[in-house]
């Protein structure tokens, strides 16, 4: 079995800056053996889900704007700088920033955390549309829609650091 501190250290950071997930999860036993990507999925969602509505709020707040002010300053994590730049988010034209940042600034003012997708498989224009279709949702539907996001975004990183279940 895994050391809580080398599954921590190995995955604690596949929920955005927010290891407490992954130690919850190990100190509640609920790590299987062997570490597949669904088994050690479902375990980060349910410590995830089971968190206070301020603890999620928190891991939504820890990710970054895209093709914010930490992408241009290059402080992103290696997997978010990774998955943005895989979306063409490092290539927008001044324009193309502009609506970005317009757009991040509305979101968070109206939402009070950052715009959140998986970014994998998108492209700009993609995520853009997305953007632009959220922001006219309430609340409670775009803190739902933002979780299942952090959610996909953890099973995509898992994806690339495990093998799938036989």
């Amino acid at each position: 079995m895994m050391s809580r501190k080398d599954f921590v250290s190995r995955f604690g950071g596949v929920f955005e800056h927010s290891p407490f997930i992954a130690e919850r999860a190990y100190d509640a036993g609920q790590v299987p053996e062997p570490l597949t990507e669904a088994g050690v999925h479902a375990s980060l969602t349910a410590v995830f889900r089971a968190a206070s509505p301020q603890e999620r709020l928190g891991v939504l707040s820890a990710h970054p704007d895209l093709a914010g002010r930490l992408a241009i300053s290059g402080e992103l994590t290696e997997d978010s700088r990774k998955e943005q730049s895989g979306a063409g988010l490092d290539r927008l034209s001044p324009a193309e920033h502009a609506r970005f940042t317009e757009l991040n600034s509305a979101y968070v003012e109206k939402f009070g955390f950052p715009f959140i997708i998986a970014v994998k498989g998108l492209g700009k224009d993609d995520i853009l549309s997305a953007f632009e279709t959220r922001i006219g949702n309430s609340r409670d539907e775009e803190f739902a829609t933002a979780t299942a996001q952090v959610e996909r975004i953890a099973l995509l990183r898992l994806t690339t650091m495990l093998p799938e279940a036989e």
